[in-house]
Formats: C-alpha cells, structure tokens, sequence
C-alpha cells in the first residue's frame, strides 16, 4: 500500500536557495512545468502569439524523458511507496473516440483506430510537438523542485530550483504555467481495520490503480476493484478474465457497464481478520483490493517555495484566507476560470494552471484555456480588478452550490457535459475583448458538442465493427476534422438502426466522458 507520507517526506526535504540568483531576462519570459497535453498546448498558443520582432524567452520543463505525460509510458514500474511516473498500463485504450481528444485542427492520422492503444495517443502528442518545432524550447529530464515567487502584488519574477542530471540550478521567469496533470498523486482510502486486514495474510494486499499493469498478476485470486470510474472499470473488466472472483465496489452508480463475469458491491464498511464487509451487510474474503479512487491535486514544488497550502479541510472563509492558494486535494483556490491565481501575494496573472477542469476532452480545453492564460499575461489590462475576479468566483461557487453539489468537493469537475460551456465561454471573453477575431462563431464545434448526444451509441458501433473485422472499410479515407466527425454520426446511427431493429432498447444513453 503507498505510504503518503513517507512521499511526501522525500519530496519536501529542506533545500537551500542558492546565496546568487539568476535574474530575470529583459525579454518577456515564461516557464511551464509539465509536458503532456495542457504543457504542449501552452507553449504551442506561446510560441503563436509572441511578437516575431521581440520573441518572448520561453521553455518548458519537463522531468521525464520525452513529451506526452501520462501516455509515455513507464517500463519499470517502482514498488510503493515511491511514485510511478504515469499511471499508463499496457492494455490500456481510450475510452473517448479520438476525434473529440484532438486539438483543434489537429486531427488523427488516417487509420487510426476510434478508440486505439495509448500508443496511438503517445505518438500523436510526439508529432504535434514536432509540427509545431516544439521541441528547441524543451527542456528534458528536469525536475523543478522548487517555485517561489519574489516581489508583491503588483510585479516580481519566479525563481525556480530545478534538478538535472548534472545537479541542481535555478531560473528566473515573469510568468510560470503550471501544466503537470490531474494524474500522479493517487487518493488513497483508508478503512477501520485494514491494517488487521492485511497482516492476517501476507498474500494480501491493497494497492492503487496507478500501479496496476497487467491482469495476469491476479489470476486465480479474488479481487475486490473499488471506483465506479474509467480507470476501475477497465481495470476490473480485465481482471475478470483471469481471477477466480471479481468484485466491483462502488459508492454510486458507474459511468459504464463493464464486462465480464463481476459481482457488484456497494461502498466498502470496514475490513475484520478474515473479510471485507460492504454497507449493504454482505462480505467477501479476498485477496487483493485495487483502488481506482482517483488522484490529488498536489503540488510539491509551490508547497516548496511557500506559495499554496495543503489541508483537506480548507475552504476560503475570507480575504486572509486569499494570501497564498490552498488545495484541498480536489481543489484549487482562489482562481479565476480554474486558470489564473487569485491570491492576493502576487499579480494575477503572474501564474496560470492549465488542466485542472476534469470530465473533459483534455486537449481542447487545455488550448483554449492556454489561450486565455496566454492572451492575460501578455495583456494584464484584459482583465477587470482581482475583487472583481473574486466577486466572479462566488458566483460560480454559488451556482454549484444551488445545483446541489459542494464547489469544494466537485473541484474541477465540470458538471455539464463536456465542458463545452465553459471552453465555449472563455472564446466568448476573448472575442468581446479584441482578444481574438469575433466571428460569431463558437469555440466548441457542433460535432463536438454532439458527442454528449451519440457517444454511446458510437462506442457500442465501433465495438460491432472491431467484431466484424470492418475497421479499415470504415476508417478508408478519413482524413480531415469533418471527415472523422461525419465518420461518428454514420457510426453512431448505424448502431442504433441496427439496435432498433432487433428490438434493443438501451435506457439511457450514456456520456461520451466518464
């Protein structure tokens, strides 16, 4: 089982800020941390919007040894307590149809699989990065270790402890972009007597979804799957192949129905010696308990030069609470649009997170809000006063509130489908603004937006069409954004003309993101 704290032991030990600094340049200068596809997508929408004639200093920093995030994959997964660089396993798909991941304009290659292995996804990043002549401005196997802002409210520069493979060295920079993903602090859920549990049988254990890498490992075993998300639901569909018995616990309803031979269970009551108990008053004596209960909002380097605090209990009680940002762990606040900070020790628009939104299609939300963030820093006046900005975020806490849900517990989930709204909203922004060219038209394409509408239906076609074998007659000649969105709606309806004709009746149709 990971021992958080012994992580967080290792992470947060003392460093020495160098006695010498470097100071900023004379040029506009950006860092971002992170290069997956909020990362590349930031550096992308900075390398387009910088005056030619006065190009700003950027770079992106990246600890691992290529670009993709969570898609490039880890060969040799580390035993807990120490962290996997990705929560990737080998038969791991999309569960999104590839047209709705693109960023814009930036299609899949012909060929392509609807829903296709990771490496698909890998190699798609890797060829955006190099489309774009990304690369010269990326720094690999560099691990910022600390960030600490020097100055007040109304300007300063980012100082950043950054480790290489050389040792260790610091760098200034106006604007830092913080693009490190929702995807490497696993949340790990404790219950009365596990420890008990555990020590009855050296056989057992309790171990996070991000370390699982092949179902093999737990053949003729019984496993109880705890999640009611995509990374159980896949995790416990494999599974089920090869244990002697597969459970499914779950707290509320799940995203999708897996297959195969599962037992489904409410939420876990408590482990004794012998058995683990559900609320429902039944229990079962397994072997294995994988966790597919999500991950944190952490983040190390910020803790380490003073600039957000960590408490799963915090919430934003007034404005000196506003000082530095906190996280609860699901989320981030006080910000602007999920983007820029809003605490009161620096300028707004001096650091941005992109990627934080969740139940999303990652890489266009990620670009327009880099484009946001991108737009502000280069243009401060864009924005209205930061009592303002905050005056914003009660309202929007409000209307989660009057929807029945705790802003504080849903984070960074949006809760209508797709997040289409809210990308769509920022566009808007930009557009009255002067921003960018309003054209009338929206951010979020139509083809899009009816994803939320046929995804389901689409997904159980492609499923048809694999057993068929008729993937390359139905993929022949896709190309273009419109051609793989007119390939969705063929197979969409398809489907469900097929469905209807036999008399398959399918109750509700379910979110293309789960």
């Amino acid at each position: 089982m990971v021992n958080l704290q012994a992580v967080f032991a290792i992470l947060m030990l003392p460093f020495r800020w160098p006695d010498s600094l470097i100071p900023p340049t004379t040029r506009k200068s950006f860092a971002i941390i992170g290069g997956g596809s909020s990362g590349l997508a930031a550096l992308e929408v900075l390398r387009e919007l910088q005056d030619a004639s006065n190009p700003w200093d950027i770079v992106l920093l990246e600890q691992r040894r290529d670009v993709g995030g969570i898609w490039l994959p880890d060969h040799d997964k580390p035993d807990p307590p120490a962290l996997p660089e990705t929560p990737l396993y080998p038969l791991l798909h999309t569960n999104t149809p590839v047209p709705s991941m693109t960023y814009p304009g930036f299609p899949f290659p012909p060929g392509t699989p609807l829903y296709p292995t990771h490496e698909h996804i890998y190699a798609y990043h890797r060829r955006y990065a190099e489309h774009f002549d990304l690369t010269p401005h990326i720094q690999f196997n560099h691990t910022v270790d600390a960030a600490r802002w020097i100055g007040d409210a109304e300007d300063g520069h980012w100082d950043l402890l950054v480790s290489t493979e050389s040792g260790q060295t610091t760098r200034a920079a106006d604007h830092l972009i913080v693009a490190t993903g929702n995807n490497h602090y696993p949340h790990i859920p404790v219950w009365k007597g596990q420890d008990i549990w555990l020590a009855r049988d050296a056989r057992r254990e309790i171990v996070h979804a991000s370390y699982y890498s092949a179902p093999e490992k737990y053949t003729n075993r019984t496993v109880v799957v705890v999640g009611g998300r995509a990374s159980a639901l896949d995790i416990v569909t494999q599974v089920s192949v090869h244990a002697a018995r597969t459970f499914l616990s779950s707290r509320s309803p799940v995203s999708w129905e897996p297959e195969g031979p599962i037992t489904y269970k409410g939420d876990i009551a408590n482990f004794t010696e012998h058995a683990i108990w559900f609320l429902d008053g039944t229990s079962v004596d397994a072997d294995v308990v994988i966790l597919g209960t999500g991950y944190e909002n952490l983040f190390p380097f910020l803790e380490a030069g003073g600039m957000i605090r960590t408490d799963p209990s915090a919430r934003r009680a007034g404005d000196d609470d506003n000082i530095l940002l906190h996280t609860n762990t699901r989320y981030v606040f006080p910000l602007h649009e999920h983007i820029l900070t809003l605490a009161s020790g620096l300028p707004v628009t001096a650091l941005a997170f992109i990627g934080l939104p969740v139940f999303v299609a990652n890489c266009p939300s990620d670009r327009i809000q880099a484009l946001y963030a991108v737009h502000a820093m280069a243009n401060s006046s864009l924005l209205p006063s930061r009592d303002a900005l905050l005056s914003e975020l009660d309202e929007r806490e409000n209307w989660i509130r009057a929807q029945g849900e705790d802003p504080y517990r849903v984070g960074h989930r949006q809760l209508k489908p797709g997040g289409h709204d809210y990308q769509d909203g920022l566009w808007r922004y930009l557009q009255t603004h002067g921003a960018v060219p309003d054209d009338g038209e929206p951010y979020v394409e139509a083809w899009r937006r009816n994803m939320t509408e046929i995804g389901a239906a689409l997904k159980r076609g492609w499923q048809r069409i694999e057993r068929l074998g008729r993937q390359r007659e139905w993929l022949a000649g896709v190309e273009t954004e419109e051609e793989w969105a007119a390939l969705q709606e063929r197979i969409a309806r398809w489907q469900m003309r097929w469905e209807e004709g036999r008399g398959i009746f399918i109750a509700k149709e379910q979110p293309v993101f789960p």
